[in-house]
């Protein structure tokens, strides 16, 4: 069995998160037992949600141990096989963590998935064809529930989550401007990804600013938002919202440093009888099948094209991770191992 290189979190970040919160590790693999399978990784994921782990506070889910391989998505294939299920050479998705090699029990329902990358290319199951891109599909489908010519908005637009939400919001018939950070980014989001308008929220240096910008793109009012940031952005879109609009809560980048994050204008969750809900998607299993059967559509004729930003090795993840949360990234966020 191979060696495995692995990356720990080491320590707790107090405040900002910094490399010296990882170790690289080197681990021995264990032989496989009945049921289990050997997978080499190809692809990691990096996501914000990440980062809320590595605090040891109350959340949704456990925090990541000290001393252990730090969670995440992975896609790669399968080296050795003790299970029925799976054969050397099949492309799979699960969450092998931030290492080279995963053993899983192939037994255990939801712990791996078979892919076809006939179509679409391994990478995009970690992002548009995976967790984010669903996770985009349940906050407009199940939460915001939108109508043909009603306005969408959504932040980190030029985003995996972003990405996405745009393009399964124009696929049903609504007006789409996102917000991101910086011309380039912007330009992506109309140009490629098919976006109505894009403001660039670094142009604005508080929220009534970035608020008369979202007046001039969106001047029939805001039907529904898609959250991914919070502070000052929530704030200026909560300006803009029309009544009996939803928001699908799904991120809120700005405060995982553990800061508090104000809303300026709670009022208006009441007097515009608004719709805010909060949602984590693995707890919304039973849409998968449904959401990636579409936006695998998507991907495949060419109506989303996602954009990825790649790391090379297992050594490049912290630092690329690190850049993620201060939007260094362009797409989605990866780390290629092989």
């Amino acid at each position: 069995m191979p060696r495995n290189r692995q990356v720990h979190l080491d320590n707790r970040p107090q405040g900002e998160a910094t490399a010296s919160n990882f170790k690289l590790a080197t681990a021995e693999t264990p032989p496989l037992q009945e049921g289990q399978v050997l997978v080499r990784h190809q692809f990691l994921s990096l996501d914000p949600y990440m980062r809320g782990r590595m605090n040891d506070a109350k959340s949704y889910a456990a925090p990541q141990p000290l001393g252990q391989v730090m969670q995440g998505g992975t896609a790669g294939e399968v080296v050795e096989s003790r299970s029925p299920r799976y054969q050397p050479g099949d492309k799979v998705v699960g969450m092998g963590g931030w290492q080279e090699y995963s053993v899983v029990n192939a037994e255990q329902p939801g712990a791996l998935r078979k892919v076809d990358t006939m179509h679409v290319p391994l990478s995009h199951y970690l992002g548009a064809v995976g967790m984010p891109g669903v996770t985009a599909w349940y906050g407009l489908v199940k939460i915001i529930e939108p109508q043909a010519g009603q306005t969408m908005v959504v932040s980190a637009a030029s985003g995996a989550v972003g990405s996405a939400f745009g393009a399964l919001a124009k696929a049903r018939g609504c007006r789409v401007v996102g917000i991101a950070g910086g011309a380039d980014k912007c330009r992506y989001v109309v140009d490629e990804l098919g976006f109505d308008a894009c403001i660039d929220y670094k142009e604005h240096k508080d929220a009534a600013s970035l608020s008369k910008a979202l007046k001039e793109a969106c001047p029939a009012g805001i039907d529904g938002y898609f959250e991914n940031v919070g502070g000052m952005v929530l704030d200026a879109v909560m300006m803009r919202m029309n009544a009996f609009g939803r928001i699908a809560l799904c991120g809120m980048i700005s405060g995982y440093d553990g800061q508090p994050i104000p809303m300026a204008y709670p009022q208006l969750l009441l007097t515009n009888r608004l719709k805010l809900q909060g949602f984590i998607v693995s707890e919304h299993m039973e849409v998968w099948p449904e959401a990636l059967k579409e936006l695998g559509a998507l991907v495949g004729s060419g109506k989303l094209r996602p954009r990825e930003s790649v790391a090379e090795g297992l050594e490049a993840a912290p630092e690329a991770f690190l850049g993620l949360l201060k939007g260094k990234n362009f797409g989605k966020q990866l780390v290629k191992l092989t």
